[in-house]
């Protein structure tokens, strides 16, 4: 397995890391056989989340006795100094470890984004964490163009994750500028979702583009690690039938698929478009029923309370039927 360092934060890791969604859907004897192939076959970066569930715990477990042949990565969505510290030393105990490498703030807003970073919010966690030995360095992930950009030219950022695959490349100028500021790039989602049946190609295409540090491509099952791998491995350039794919993949999709671009807000009613899209393809794709419909909860405006206004089609640059892929999510959700 090829490797990289992780841009600034100087760790050596393999060019394709382990994405800890899926593993909600197995168990922790599932979790631990994973962990146990990823580190016979040289994948040494993990990454999981405070907010995947179970993913954490069953990492601890699958981890005990190996847990230093690896480069661990979490994140928190807590914005203020106490959470923030909270979630901190639950994501320690739950790891069964007493350093985590990397600790991220998980997708915030602009405006979060700015609780986070002023006085009493959970940089300050961090920064003390950091200094404490307890994390080793301090990421963001974002799923906004608008947050990338601004997270690039933040000094205590040392990584950044975001959306990138064949039908999610919008980000692409400002990853080429994570690598002229040598910030680490983690590449999320690169099957979009699962949206992108050829994962093998849809691999190649991400690991194609120098500027990425690291693709996570999330995994269930022993077959997906050793399949993920050749792909990742593969150093033969993109053939021309695999272009045509590509091209392909995306006339397909782009009708249908939300990039989360941002661009079709404000919604009139208050409805934040990206996000319904964001869960809903968790709900269809992923298989993680229970956890959309929760994540889904969490939205104040849902996607029912859409009134055909068709405003944010107008603004759409991908002329998304938007309306109808809200009634369906309101349908898939049931509000």
């Amino acid at each position: 397995m090829e490797t990289r360092i992780l841009g600034k934060t100087g760790l050596k890791i393999s060019r394709m890391g382990f994405g800890g969604i899926p593993i909600q859907k197995i168990d922790a004897e599932g979790t631990r056989a994973l962990m146990q192939r990823l580190l016979a076959c040289g994948v040494n970066y993990i990454d999981t989340a405070r907010g995947y569930t179970v993913s954490e715990e069953f990492l601890g477990y699958g981890l005990e006795g190996i847990r230093d042949q690896f480069v661990l990565a979490t994140k928190s969505m807590s914005r203020s100094r106490e959470a923030m510290e909270k979630d901190i030393e639950t994501s320690l105990h739950n790891l069964r470890t007493d350093y985590i490498d990397l600790y991220q703030v998980h997708n915030p807003s602009m405006e979060q984004l700015d609780t986070v970073m002023a006085p009493g919010g959970a940089l300050e966690a961090l920064t003390a964490a950091k200094a404490a030995g307890k994390i080793g360095h301090i990421g963001i992930t974002a799923h906004s163009l608008e947050v990338f950009a601004r997270a690039v030219e933040l000094d205590w950022v040392e990584t950044i994750m975001f959306p990138f695959s064949i039908v999610e490349n919008q980000g692409l100028e400002l990853i080429e500028r994570c690598h002229e500021k040598n910030i680490g790039f983690i590449a999320m989602k690169p099957l979009a979702g699962g949206a992108i049946e050829n994962a093998r190609l849809a691999l190649r295409y991400i690991c194609s583009v120098p500027a990425v540090t690291v693709v996570i491509p999330g995994m269930a099952e022993l077959k997906e690690i050793d399949e993920n791998i050749a792909a990742c491995n593969d150093p033969t350039p993109l053939s021309e039938d695999e272009l045509a794919e590509i091209e392909q993949i995306r006339s397909d999709l782009g009708s249908n698929f939300c990039r989360r671009c941002g661009y079709c807000a404000p919604c009139s009613v208050g409805i934040n478009i990206p996000g319904v899209f964001l869960f809903a393809g968790y709900l269809q794709r992923y298989g993680l029923g229970g956890w959309a419909k929760d994540r889904y909860s969490t939205l104040k405006v849902k996607a029912s309370a859409c009134v055909e206004c068709g405003a944010c089609e107008t603004r759409c640059p991908y002329h998304l039927p938007i309306r109808e892929m809200l009634k369906k999510a309101a349908a898939d959700f049931g509000e």
